[in-house]
This record gives C-alpha cells, structure tokens and sequence, in this order.
C-alpha cells in the first residue's frame, strides 16, 4: 500500500510542505529542550538536532477527534492539523519527535518497536503505556503546569489535561513507583529496563494485566471517537444515533471500571510486594512515607475508599513489623505476631479520618 493510500485511510489530507527553514528551527528547540530537560540521559544536543532536521513535516486535514499531530514512520513525517498556528508547532511537535527518536526498524524498513510498545508480534503490546510515556515526556518538556480534571467520573491531577490523561494518570503513578527517570529513560531507548523493573517489584502477571489495562483504555476512547464522528454526520436522531449513543455510555462506563482497577491492582501489587522486602527500621519508614505520598497521584470517583482502606490496613501492618524489628526479632517481624494497639496505631486510626476528608473536599471542588 502507497503512503498516500495509508494517509487516506487515515483520513490525512496532505495541504503544504513545511519549508525546510521552519522544520529546522523546531528541530533546533525541540533537541536543545530535550537535553535541558533530561540532563541525566546525556543526549548529544547536535545529534538530536541533525536526526530531527531530517524529518518531513507538513500540514494537513485531519478527522475530528483525531490527534493535533502525527507522526508516520513508513516515510518519517510529522502532519500537522491545519488548524495550528505556527507559533504552536512546536508543542506538537515534541511528542512526535520522541517518537521518531524511539523508533526500531528492521532492514526492510518495518517498526519493530517505538519505545515500550512492541510491534514485533502478530498483536501490538504496550501501545497505550507507550503513548502515556512519551506524553509525559513532552509534557514536561512543554513545562506544562498541573490542573485537576475530571473524565468519565474520575477526577485527578494532570499536567497533560488534553492528550491521554487517564492513560498519563495511571503511568504517572508507575512513575513515581519505579522511577521517572528508568520510565524515560526505556520510552526513549525502547529497551525493557522499565519493563523488567516493573516485573520484579510487582511480578509478570501484573506487569501484563496492567499493560494490557492501558491499551484497552487507549482502545475504548479511539472506538468512542469513531461514534462521535459518526454520529456527527447523521442529520435527524434515530434508532441508530441512540443505539451508538448507548455504545459509547457503556465504552465510558468500561473506561471507569478498567482504569479503577488498575489503580487498586497497581497499589496492592507494588506495595504488598515490597512490604515484604522490608528488614530495617529505616525501610519502614521509607515505605510508610512512599504508600502516604501515593494519594497525590490517585484518580477519584465518587465512594472510592479502596485506598484508604489499604492505606489503614498496611500501616496496622506495619506497626507490628516496627515493633518487632525495634525488639531485634527479625523472624517475628516477617510472621507479623500481633500486639496490642499503641500510639501509632491511634496516629493510624487519625490518619484514616483525614485521608477521607481530603478525598471528600477535592471531590467537592471538583464537582
């Protein structure tokens, strides 16, 4: 199949050809913000820029609902909505870029990876982790500021509030679980070091419901796009608009419940796994500070207690595993031998009355 036969089954409608002045510029910014924004990488900024510079761009007509930019790899270009204004180029340009930068091909030119989705397969791995990843990346590249927002009942905070936000919300918190820095640094590299961490602090199993969690959300909102524009077409309601209409209210629904579970398989995962690893006194107040800290990173709806209730939990776990560490017996901190309640579980049964009146005040502001 033709490029341009690929395009139109896109729905991409080449207009112009960026000059060759314009696509250097953004090449130019676009690697010097990369470098300055991941010093930890050591990126070469004059490499980037040359890789870059060699990109095609162009403007194009796009379907509604679809991204501002793309990028395509078959011929290396970047297409732009026609409605973006030069001066906005660039912060759609960076997400495409890193992809162009993370892409694997083989000598016949076929994608063999981007980063952490897997095209190597009969069936494509990890295409939503992957998008939430580079969006993350670009997000912070673009010093996009936080704001809270709320999709299909579920309120959160977000520094990418337009592109992949519940995608974005759920990698976030594996960010801060594995490390920003190691999800990064695979998403750029396209290698399994993320991957392969994820695996050993939580185990494959999870690794791969959670992976597959986000692609079925990535899946759900591209299939309500399509009955949008559908519908948009349609002139008078009818049988058929309800009927897509019904389809899309329970694609939302199904988007709520995936992304609910995964948040609580992501806690209860990571943390019962590395409840176990703790031997030191000093561990248990890394863990403790770590599980507290998860709530900034947690998307609501409305009842959600799951967190709460864990976070109570672990900690009454935790006490006897102080307590026993503190008198030396490491054996009987791994057993978890009850004790009777002390100060900390009281500061625990606090704790709890205030984690559920931040969760209710936020839910109300936002609302």
């Amino acid at each position: 199949m033709s490029i341009k036969s690929d395009l139109k089954k896109d729905g991409i409608e080449v207009i112009e050809e960026l000059d060759t002045l314009k696509i250097n510029s953004l090449a130019r910014n676009i690697s010097l913000k990369i470098c300055e924004t991941f010093p930890e990488f050591n990126l070469n900024q004059n490499e980037l820029f040359i890789k870059l510079s060699r990109l095609n761009m162009y403007k194009a007509k796009m379907p509604e609902g679809m991204a501002e930019a793309n990028y395509f790899y078959k011929n290396t270009s970047i297409y732009f909505n026609e409605h973006i204004s030069d001066e906005d180029l660039q912060e759609f340009a960076v997400h495409e870029c890193i992809h162009f930068l993370q892409e694997v091909k083989d000598k016949r030119n076929y994608l063999l990876r981007m980063g952490l989705c897997d095209y190597s397969d009969f069936k494509i791995y990890g295409l939503g982790l992957n998008e939430a990843a580079v969006q993350l990346m670009a997000s912070k590249i673009n010093n996009i500021p936080k704001e809270y927002v709320k999709y299909f009942g579920i309120s959160f905070e977000t520094n990418s509030p337009s592109y992949y936000p519940l995608e974005c919300c759920l990698v976030n918190q594996l960010a801060y679980l594995i490390g920003e820095n190691t999800l990064f640094e695979s998403t750029l590299n396209s290698n399994d070091n993320f991957k392969n961490e994820f695996i050993e602090l939580t185990s494959p199993k999870t690794f791969m419901l959670v992976q597959n969690a986000i692609d079925e959300i990535l899946s759900f909102e591209e299939e309500i796009i399509k009955l949008n524009n559908k519908i948009s077409q349609i002139d008078d309601r009818n049988k058929k608009v309800d009927g897509m209409m019904e389809k899309i209210n329970e694609l939302k629904s199904e988007i709520s419940l995936t992304f609910m579970r995964t948040q609580n398989l992501i806690i209860s995962s990571y943390f019962d796994s590395t409840f176990n690893n703790i031997i030191n006194l000093e561990e248990v107040e890394k863990y403790r500070r770590k599980l507290y800290s998860f709530k900034d990173y947690l998307g609501h709806t409305d009842g959600y207690t799951f967190f709460n209730d864990y976070y109570v939990s672990k900690m009454e776990e935790l006490e006897k595993k102080y307590n026993a560490l503190e008198s030396g017996n490491i054996e009987t901190s791994i057993k978890l031998i009850s004790k009777k309640e002390t100060f900390f579980a009281r500061i625990i049964k606090s704790l709890k009355k205030i984690l559920l009146g931040k969760s209710t005040e936020e839910n109300n502001s936002l609302n």
